[in-house]
């Protein structure tokens, strides 16, 4: 099914940025929902003040992408922002099998259903348990266990750097920057456009406040309402999403306004 939501051919179409120089590197590429819907996607390397990289939510791991890698440092941490996201842990837990991997409750027992790669998880993200990476990259990560989410987000905040980085908690559709070198637009198609209509961070945002409330947490709103009021305390002002494009500045406003019923909830409990 993976070959209907990714790219064939990966190098031709992947944009790589540094979005904050020597510490932020994106990896951005076209990716379909469903195999039909323009949602892009994107990893994210963070460069910690020891050298040591955190990579989330990992994308095709191709030569440019080894080669930039080896550039920055060494591979420490390997994330998979939620149960969604984990199709090229295997590559990359082969290449740096030293490295730590994180993930959500339930990846581990979905990727041994689906007979994927035997990937050894080194920290799983519990509901109503506290977790703990290490001391080296606690020192520069806050984050959240969004459990009530439809697929259980880990949602992260590089301190140094202001910068949130989530996988499906906050859309910013349409994903332009992942389908630059694609050809085409990245708003082509009725699904793509009826997509983004729910999942736009523009005007009042309403579609994708709507979506997430009605839709997204309505199967624990109370829980996730909780998690969003400890998001909201964090201080950040960027926004890396792996679908769409990057909210370089105002983060923490976008997201407010998108979580205002969560968080307006949170204060009624």
């Amino acid at each position: 099914m993976s070959g209907k939501l990714v790219p064939k051919d990966p190098a031709k179409v992947m944009v790589i940025r540094q979005v904050v120089p020597n510490v932020i590197t994106t990896f951005s590429v076209p990716f379909l929902r469903f195999g039909r819907i323009k949602i892009g996607g994107r990893g994210t390397v963070v460069r910690l003040q020891s050298g040591a990289l955190a990579v989330f939510s990992p994308v095709a791991l191709t030569d440019e992408v080894k080669a930039t890698v080896a550039s920055l440092g060494e591979v420490k941490y390997i994330a998979a922002l939620d149960i969604e996201h984990h199709i090229f842990l295997g590559p990359w837990h082969a290449a740096y099998p030293n490295a730590k991997v994180l993930g959500p409750e339930g990846l581990l027992e979905k990727r041994t259903k689906q007979k994927n790669e035997d990937v050894p998880f080194s920290v799983v993200f519990t509901a109503n348990k506290p977790t703990t990476v290490d001391s080296e990259f606690d020192s520069e990560f806050e984050y959240e266990f969004v459990a009530a989410h439809t697929n259980k987000e880990i949602v992260f905040n590089h301190k140094p750097t202001k910068t949130m980085i989530e996988a499906d908690y906050i859309f910013n559709l349409p994903a332009n920057e992942q389908y630059s070198k694609a050809g085409g637009h990245a708003s082509d198609g009725i699904l793509t456009k009826l997509f983004k209509a729910v999942n736009s961070t523009q005007g009042a945002a309403m579609g994708q406040r709507r979506f997430i409330w009605y839709a997204i947490s309505s199967g624990d709103r109370k829980g996730y309402a909780a998690s969003t009021a400890k998001i909201n305390e964090w201080d950040f002002e960027r926004i890396i999403p792996c679908h769409g494009d990057v909210i370089e500045s105002g983060g923490k406003g976008i997201f407010q306004k998108i979580m205002a019923w969560h968080l307006e909830s949170s204060k009624s409990k």
